[in-house]
C-alpha cells in the first residue's frame, strides 16, 4: 500500500475514532482528518514493531485497519488533553 492508500486509510481511520469520540475538537475537521493520518501512521509503525505484526500491501486487512483506528483514537484523546481549552 503506497502513502496515498495510507492517507486514505488515514481520513477514514480519522472519521471513524471522531465517531467513537463524539464531541467538540480543538482543530475542527481539518485537525482531527490530521490525526487520523498521524494515527494510521503511528498505530501500523507500533503493530510491526512490537506486535510482531508485519503492515501487509492490501488495504482491507482488518489488523491494519484496528491498528489504524487505534492510533487514531490514541493521539485524538491526547490532543483533547494537551488542546481541549482552546475552543472557549
Amino acid at each position: 500500500m503506497g502513502i496515498i492508500g495510507w492517507i486514505i486509510l488515514g481520513l477514514l481511520a480519522g472519521g471513524i475514532a471522531k465517531l467513537l469520540l463524539p464531541g467538540r475538537d480543538p482543530g475542527g475537521f481539518i485537525g482531527t482528518t490530521l490525526i487520523g493520518i498521524a494515527g494510521a501512521f503511528i498505530g501500523g509503525w507500533l503493530s510491526a514493531k512490537f506486535l510482531d505484526r508485519p503492515i501487509t500491501n492490501q488495504f482491507f486487512d482488518a489488523a491494519t485497519w484496528g491498528s489504524a483506528i487505534a492510533g487514531s483514537l490514541v493521539l485524538l484523546i491526547g490532543y483533547r488533553l494537551l488542546f481541549g481549552n482552546s475552543r472557549r
